[in-house]
């Protein structure tokens, strides 16, 4: 067999290897492997100022954007002895040593690795229990609009702004804004994350019809700022990061002058290259001052004093002292209920009958399935085509009629998106169509061979 085809970059004053470089990586748009590795030799003074001295969560899509994507926090035990890592301690107790880059042909290798876009952790390798920065993610619930995450950003500026901090705005290269507020490295993850939902609670209280602190997704309304991105172990995509859209978008820095009437769609793999190239890196001044997390720390206070303690945390992290409930309101308000009465469990399973010869259950709401897709942002396309086909089903759902689930394939999650048609007349309800789009994270999937079994020689 011959070799693969290969290329060679260089850059940081090395060649690195790029194999299959002629291999598709964005089906719809065009664009190969090779493509991806020059739009980073291209933009890596920007790229780096996101990613650099920090580790990084290798994301691979090794069959490209469109084929399922895993995470590998492990670095490759054959790398080039250039390749530095460094070693973490995750809150499950295990530990993993992780790759960090610091130039551009670093930057290049973990792009030949099928890494499409950067996760790096809010740290940097020479202290690893000190966050230096603080991660807004503006999160739009299904049919929010482009402009309710747009507002939402600008009264995070502002908020930020009142106790001190400056926030450097991007897209996320997908349906949000993530706003990096670089702070001094003297806080724990637990204080940063603390002062985040200060900051999401006090936005929620401005624009109380647009933004929504609320982890529940029962309780959410608009555009959500998920606090627990700054939970130790989670990352976000960086700065001037390609996503796995079909357009190849980036997740692109921003002067805040441009937030209110940005186009995500306008910066992909081909147009960034070019804007950074005229105008720069938005965000270049982002380490020059660091700031501090005193004010709101002290908005935390208060809103405890008025009894806003701790919010959930996310299901694999270990209770904390003070946190709620980890149950959804509604379960919550069952089990209430429930007391004196008939058992939780009764009234929780009377949503569901055995369907007789299987054991298995079946709902009796009236659910159906409008779309699976490997990317959050595909399924709920599908949603909204759905809506444009039945308006007047549409026009019925209540917010908790939308369930938006995140469910386990292979190596990584896909997103699966049901409705409730409860309140929709009977007569009335859509027949349930074949999902749009309707992806199986299983198609070719080819489990390997088992070993023939042997006798015992004895």
């Amino acid at each position: 067999m011959g070799k693969s085809p290969q290329t060679v970059l260089t850059a940081a004053g090395r060649e690195v290897v790029i194999t299959n470089p002629d291999k598709v990586y964005f089906p719809r748009a065009g664009h190969s492997k090779l493509d991806v590795a020059k739009y980073y030799a291209a933009v890596a003074e920007g790229a780096l100022r996101g990613i650099a001295g920090r580790p990084i969560v290798l994301k691979r899509y090794v069959d490209g954007a469109e084929g399922e994507a895993f995470f590998q926090k492990r670095a490759p035990e054959s790398r080039p002895d250039w390749v530095e890592t460094v070693e973490l301690r995750f809150p499950s107790g295990r530990t993993a040593s992780e790759v960090v880059v610091r130039d551009a042909a670093q930057l290049l290798w973990l792009v030949n690795l099928g890494c499409i876009d950067l996760n790096p952790h809010p740290v940097r390798a020479d202290d690893l229990d000190h966050p230096d920065e603080m991660r807004v993610d503006l999160d739009p619930g299904p049919g929010i609009e482009w402009d309710d995450v747009r507002q939402v950003a600008l009264v995070v500026r502002d908020v930020l702004a009142e106790h001190g901090l400056r926030g450097w705005p991007k897209t996320s290269g997908s349906r949000g804004i993530h706003v990096n507020v670089r702070i001094e490295r003297r806080w724990s993850f637990d204080q940063v994350r603390r002062s985040a939902l200060a900051l999401a609670r006090e936005v929620e209280r401005r624009a109380p019809g647009r933004a929504t602190s609320k982890w529940w997704k029962e309780e959410r309304h608009g555009v959500f700022l998920d606090y627990n991105q700054n939970a130790k172990d989670r990352t976000v995509a960086s700065a001037w990061s390609v996503r796995p859209t079909s357009d190849a978008r980036v997740s692109m820095p921003l002067e805040w002058d441009e937030v209110a009437d940005c186009d995500p769609a306008a910066f992909t793999l081909v147009t960034a290259p070019a804007r950074f190239a005229a105008h720069g890196d938005a965000a270049a001044g982002i380490d020059d001052a660091p700031g501090s997390l005193d004010r709101l720390l002290e908005l935390s206070a208060t809103q405890e004093a008025t009894g806003l303690g701790d919010a959930p945390w996310p299901p694999h992290y270990r209770k904390a002292s003070d946190e709620p409930p980890r149950v959804a309101p509604s379960r919550a308000k069952r089990s209430t209920e429930a007391e004196g009465g008939a058992p939780t469990k009764k009234r929780a399973a009377a949503k569901t009958t055995k369907v007789k010869g299987t054991g298995r259950r079946q709902s009796t709401q009236p659910l159906i399935t409008v779309s699976k897709a490997q990317h959050k942002e595909d399924a709920l396309a599908g949603l909204e085509r759905w809506k444009a086909r039945h308006p007047a089903a549409a026009a019925a759902l209540a917010a908790d009629d939308v369930l938006v689930d995140a469910m386990r394939g292979r190596s990584s999650t896909w997103t699966r998106i049901r409705l409730n048609l409860r309140h929709v007349p009977e007569a009335e309800r859509p027949a349930e169509e074949p999902p749009d789009p309707d992806y199986d994270p299983w198609l070719g999937y080819r489990p390997p061979p088992r070993a023939p079994k042997t006798r015992s020689s004895s």
